[in-house]
């Protein structure tokens, strides 16, 4: 009951049932003024002797005066004023006129509806004058006229308040269910991009690893089966841990997610890169203790990403690493590696690298400059270690 009432006062604009609806609403203004109208004409001044008109030709006026509410929510003042002089002469017709009334107190303003009530009083008063003998003095018709009418407009302006709000509320909940959607679209881009920074990190890397070993065997094809053995093995290796570690980004391996390495694990980083070949020097001046996770995770994915670029793109495959810091002061990498001659060969894809290590910086607050300095290449990134 409480959802069918709801359904009556505030109609959903996009619902499937508006047209069912507006045919339930009509059935109801209809009922409502017929039955007022009669009810008035029994009770009142319709049926006496000297009525204005006899109570038949007045049950008739008030009938047709119900057609045109089926048209009032499209004219709601044309229906209304064109009803408002049958309640000179009919009381039947003071059941329409007030549904009208009502309708128009749901879309206009009160200063025109409460003209349009005075008008309505006013045919009360023309009425009491036509009749021969009133039974009942004419204040009566007046205050019960103004009554009905003001009780009418204020549900009326009631009802249109209601329908702000919620349409306001629609509104906003709309809004609030498009923003949603746009933070679920943010946060999927903004994993889809971590995503890809790790990969890249990742199989950039391992692949260099493997590149530079197949790329030993290309070269030597005199080389000893011992020699074969061990760059086979280091590709095989490389590889197991490129699949592991890109696992580990994705999270599809079945066992639970295993850390992202950080500050802690630059020496194995080193170790592996010496491994494959690379000629490292490594300083680590760090002191205190071990910075947040972030910090150690950007300096861990800023240094494995220079060595990869040392390797791939440098003069020779050796490269310098220092980190420098403690808390308070802020933790500094600095990686130099010889700059490869430009004149005579073609320039070389990359920078995507650089443009992850420079996102990572910023998303941690830090700053960072790489370039060519006195023939090296130099990258240097600064982030913060608060105490």
């Amino acid at each position: 009951m409480a959802a069918a009432l709801f359904a009556l006062l505030v109609p959903d604009p996009a619902g499937d049932r508006l047209a069912q609806r507006h045919r339930l609403a009509d059935a109801v203004a209809v009922t409502v003024a017929l039955g007022y109208g009669l009810v008035m004409l029994r009770i009142g001044d319709g049926t006496a002797p000297g009525a204005a008109i006899p109570w038949p030709v007045d049950v008739l006026i008030g009938m047709l005066c119900a057609v045109p509410l089926l048209v009032r929510r499209r004219w709601p003042v044309a229906v209304l004023l064109a009803l408002l002089p049958f309640g000179a002469i009919s009381v039947t017709a003071t059941g329409p006129i007030l549904v009208a009334i009502f309708t128009a107190a749901v879309r206009r303003r009160a200063r025109l509806l409460f003209a349009l009530g005075a008008a309505h009083v006013g045919t009360g008063v023309v009425y009491f004058l036509l009749q021969n003998d009133p039974p009942y003095p004419v204040w009566v018709d007046v205050v019960l006229r103004a009554v009905t009418g003001v009780a009418v407009i204020g549900w009326g302006q009631f009802v249109q308040a209601y329908r702000r709000l919620t349409e306001s509320l629609r509104s906003h909940a709309a809004r609030l269910e498009a923003e949603q959607h746009l933070r679920v679209d943010q946060a999927r881009l903004t994993e889809r991009a971590r995503i890809a920074r790790e990969m890249h990190d990742v199989l950039a890397h391992r692949m260099s690893l493997i590149s530079l070993h197949a790329g030993a065997l290309e070269v030597r094809p005199d080389a000893r089966p011992d020699e074969i053995t061990i760059a086979a093995g280091a590709i095989r290796s490389s590889a197991h841990e490129a699949l592991e570690e890109l696992r580990a980004v994705v999270g599809v391996a079945a066992r639970p997610e295993p850390p992202q390495p950080g500050l802690a694990d630059v020496p194995d980083l080193v170790a592996s890169a010496r491994a494959a070949g690379m000629r490292v020097e490594f300083a680590d001046e760090v002191t205190g203790d071990d910075p947040p996770t972030l910090v150690g995770r950007t300096a861990y994915r800023i240094t494995q990403e220079a060595l990869t670029n040392a390797r791939r793109h440098g003069g020779d495959a050796s490269a310098t690493v220092r980190l420098v810091g403690r808390p308070g002061d802020g933790l500094r990498i600095v990686v130099v590696n010889p700059s490869p001659p430009t004149v005579g060969r073609a320039a070389r894809p990359g920078g995507i690298g650089l443009v992850g290590i420079g996102e990572r910086v910023a998303l941690a607050g830090g700053r960072v400059t790489y370039g060519v300095v006195d023939g090296t290449y130099r990258l240097e990134a600064w982030l913060p270690w608060p105490t």
